[in-house]
């Protein structure tokens, strides 16, 4: 079994990682990115490590054994010119400059491009903590009705269609109407702002109507950046009006599950998963 390190950026998902893989016994060790992780990964074997601080990194990496890394947490876009990179760093900079001029997977491959000519074998989350992506089916005890089934299968093809434009990863359909699409905002934003809508093409607690929809985009590198739900998307699509949340069966990351899992049957929003489309 591999050494895992685990690039930790912002949020709950990469302590959960690191949770997992202390439970099961894979060795492991935290990267935790300067002025971007959260204080919950400091409990693990852990080495703090500036955004550009490539050297530092690959040396950390080699000194406790590891031989593959796992990208995990919200990194938002940089302002490079505010960068302070080691000699390594230095190297790499001008090449992920010109990546992120085609957009953010271009410059996520351009990182991992990096990593892997150090040697280490790159592994997604839901390669390394498979348990964390939806699964086909239901998740919880609530099931959408014949009335959902046509806003599912809308709600799908605009987040598949947004995806082909590099536009974003969710949308969010009522009545075959669509209500919101993914930008750069994120979904929790999207969410409130259909929770601002007219209750007349929108559901409301207690009256709940309407899907979230998320999937990767076409060209979307799976390794650092998976769609994610959490509990602040279940929130989110409760206040909405929302009946429930579906995305593609492995391809959607779940942070805590289980809560996730709670929060869905409590305030009675489906969680589905489907087949992948093509």
């Amino acid at each position: 079994m591999k050494k895992l390190g685990l690039i930790a950026g912002a949020g709950g998902l990469p302590a959960e990682i690191a949770d997992h893989c202390r439970k099961a016994g894979r060795p492991y060790f935290v990267v935790r990115l300067k002025g971007i992780a959260d204080d919950a990964t400091l409990g693990h074997p852990s080495e703090e490590v500036g955004l550009a601080e490539l050297g530092k990194c690959f040396k950390v990496l080699r000194r406790e054994g590891c031989q593959a890394v796992c990208f995990a947490g919200n990194v938002a876009r940089p302002d490079f010119a505010a960068l302070r990179p080691d000699m390594r760093g230095v190297a790499a900079l001008p090449g992920i400059i010109a990546a992120a001029r085609h957009g953010d997977d271009a410059l996520l491959r351009r990182v991992l491009d990096e990593f892997a000519k150090e040697g280490f074998a790159i592994e997604g989350v839901h390669e390394a903590v498979g348990a964390m992506t939806l699964p086909l089916g239901l998740l919880g005890k609530h099931s959408p009705d014949a009335a959902h089934r046509g806003d599912i299968e809308r709600a799908l093809e605009v987040a598949r269609e947004i995806g082909k434009l590099d536009v974003g990863q969710g949308a969010v359909v009522c009545d075959g109407l669509v209500l919101a699409v993914e930008a750069q905002e994120g979904t929790d934003s999207m969410l409130r702002r259909v929770a601002d809508l007219p209750l007349a093409v929108r559901g409301e607690p207690g009256r709940s109507r309407g899907v979230l929809a998320k999937a990767p985009k076409p060209i979307q590198e799976l390794r650092v950046d998976l769609p994610t739900i959490g509990v602040a998307t279940m929130r989110g699509a409760a206040k909405a009006g929302l009946a429930g949340v579906v995305g593609e069966a492995g391809r959607l990351l779940i942070v805590d599950r289980e809560a996730v899992i709670a929060a869905a049957d409590e305030m009675g929003l489906f969680v589905l998963g489907v087949e992948r489309k093509g």
